[in-house]
């Protein structure tokens, strides 16, 4: 059965920046000035792209002292990755069998 693929979850790492965070923190946990030297990103616009990560369950965070570290959700990622690959196979198969509706 075909899942729907999460649109917000989409629209969130479709935005340059936070792919490229998301892609640092895929390799390590980053505090936030970690993540302005990598990205060359104001701490203003970072801290907001950190709040729309947060929200959508894409990255948690681990105070440290008066840091705070953050850390990717592997599980968001691994569940938009099946919804993806589902679609992939289902558009596979539609082309095998050259499915199609009448007009």
């Amino acid at each position: 059965m075909l899942t729907s693929v999460d649109a917000e979850l989409m629209r969130v790492l479709a935005d340059p920046l936070r792919l490229r965070i998301v892609t640092l923190l895929a390799r390590e946990t980053l505090c936030t000035t970690h993540l302005v030297e990598e990205t060359g990103a104001k701490q203003t616009n970072l801290s907001n792209h950190m709040k729309v990560l947060r929200e959508a369950g894409v990255v948690e965070t681990e105070p440290c002292g008066r840091f705070v570290y953050y850390r990717l959700r592997p599980a968001i990622l691994d569940a938009l990755a099946g919804s993806l690959g589902e679609l992939a196979a289902t558009a596979r198969e539609t082309v095998e069998t050259g499915r199609k509706r009448a007009c």
